[in-house]
């Protein structure tokens, strides 16, 4: 959604940034909006659009790339309780290529992607590999036409893996939990600083009450896994192991001991996380 579309989308409906919330589009946070209540409009971007929309003041939290908060800490804080988590696999943040990591040459990075980008980074320098990067739009053919590896995210790595298993050279968030033993934090859920207080304490409430409403309600989440089904093209099987063992939106307290050494060792953030208060 670029600026001006966004733009028109909120001055159409007559609201106010307080009304708004941005989403990832990917469904790797479904069981947060999904069915959240109708006093928020939600509008979804791509992860690396996100931070800019927080800051512009479009909506009053989003989940953006946690290389992103690491780069504007001065600027916003975070949600508790809420965050995008590979724990262990996450099966949508994959290296393919036709050969092994070691032996790339090159690898295609996507435009949309922050948090993923940087991980890879700090993987290959902690292996002692130097492959060329290579940014280009998220099309696996493309990526490998050019590339020796390629770097896909999100809805997109589902599909792919799919269709082409014998592809998947690595699980970033796999990586990242056998290297460190704690979960992978991709999203964390941002405010502005100087957001007033109240709207973050609805925000927080509406977000958290539909999670625990997927977690807890057995005909709610299957209704949830359905409508990503068909949103996204995948059966309900592989998307519910996908919520039940790949990706959460819980942030617990293993996450947020991944989410600090991540900014510590691969954003170079020190001084732990600025949380907002909701009491």
């Amino acid at each position: 959604m670029t600026p001006a579309f966004l733009y028109q989308f909120l001055v159409g409906d007559i609201l106010s940034w307080t009304d708004v919330l941005g989403r990832v589009s990917f469904c790797n946070c479904d069981p947060v909006f999904n069915g959240i209540s109708d006093r928020w409009k939600v509008f979804s971007a791509p992860p690396s659009w996100l931070c800019g929309h927080v800051i512009r003041r479009d909506c009053v939290t989003a989940p953006i790339p946690t290389a992103d908060y690491a780069k504007h800490t001065d600027e916003l804080l975070l949600l508790p309780d809420l965050a995008i988590v590979g724990r262990g696999s996450t099966g949508s943040v994959l290296i393919f290529g036709n050969r092994t990591l070691d032996s790339m040459r090159d690898i295609a990075v996507p435009t949309d992607s922050s948090s993923s980008r940087q991980l890879l980074d700090w993987i290959l320098d902690e292996k002692g590999l130097d492959p060329r990067r290579v940014e280009m739009a998220p099309d696996l053919g493309e990526m490998m036409a050019e590339c020796d590896g390629a770097l896909i995210i999100g809805d997109r790595a589902l599909l792919e893996s799919k269709t082409n298993p014998e592809l998947v050279v690595m699980d970033l968030a796999a990586e990242w939990t056998k290297m460190t033993g704690l979960p992978m934090v991709f999203g964390v859920f941002a405010a502005r600083k100087d957001t007033d207080p109240r709207f973050l304490i609805r925000a927080h409430s509406d977000m958290t009450n539909q999670l625990d409403k997927f977690e807890q309600d057995i005909t709610w989440r299957s209704r949830v896994i359905d409508d990503a089904s068909s949103t996204v093209g995948l059966s309900t099987t592989r998307l519910d192991n996908y919520y039940s063992t790949e990706v959460c939106n819980r942030l617990d307290t293993d996450a947020e001991r991944g989410l600090e050494l991540y900014l510590d060792l691969v954003c170079g953030v020190r001084g732990g996380v600025e949380w907002a208060k909701l009491d």
